[in-house]
């Protein structure tokens, strides 16, 4: 269900967010350092969606096809690390569907949105318990090896009793075709996008 409609600027990656997800990106081209100096002048945010045709850096007559559906992403922190080079902290909040897009200034493609209602609180059910268990797991691993919370590659609030939660993070986590990754995104049904993740998980496993 659609919950508001927006013009965001678009990042094309080959892997995409999720919402609640951490992404880090080393900033470089001349149109993703303009959007990002206009993103933290007017505290806005921009969309990441995953790449289909292209690359990740513009080339001379190559033009990105990238997903439909993306996730809305909003800078935590900035570190100008040279004049034309920015480390950003990002977390994803909200999925969106693209309605229109076009390339604008320095090729940045702009973008008519509709952001997605977020994922219903949903319990995890008994049968699908062993991947929110083996989530947790991972957490406290980390944290008993003295991961700080500002290094941690999972973004409190750990939130290991949600299906919808606990999926994406699996879905960021597990290596998985890109296809898949995006496949999972777009699956509104918590439970369903949990077990299909479980599911992932057991066929690596072999069982």
């Amino acid at each position: 269900m659609a919950t508001n409609r927006m013009s965001i600027p678009l990042f094309p990656l080959g892997a995409g967010l999720y919402p609640d997800g951490l992404l880090a990106l080393r900033i470089f081209e001349v149109r993703y350092l303009d959007m990002v100096k206009r993103c933290l002048k007017d505290k806005a945010p921009f969309g990441v969606v995953r790449l289909e045709q292209g690359s990740e850096v513009r080339k001379p007559g190559v033009t990105e096809k990238f997903s439909v559906v993306g996730t809305v992403a909003e800078i935590l922190e900035a570190d100008a690390l040279q004049p034309a080079l920015l480390l950003l902290r990002c977390r994803g909040t909200e999925r969106f569907r693209v309605v229109t897009c076009a390339p604008g200034k320095y090729g940045l493609w702009m973008a008519e949105v509709e952001t997605i209602e977020a994922d219903a609180a949903e319990e995890i059910p008994w049968e699908l318990q062993s991947a929110a268990d083996k989530l947790g797991q991972v957490i406290a691993g980390l944290q008993k090896q003295g991961v700080v919370d500002e290094q941690m590659p999972i973004l409190r609030p750990y939130r290991l009793d949600e299906c919808g939660w606990v999926a994406n993070r699996w879905a960021e986590m597990l290596p998985l075709a890109a296809s898949v990754k995006q496949s999972l995104l777009e699956e509104m049904r918590p439970k369903e996008r949990l077990r299909r993740v479980l599911q992932a998980m057991d066929e690596m496993l072999g069982r």
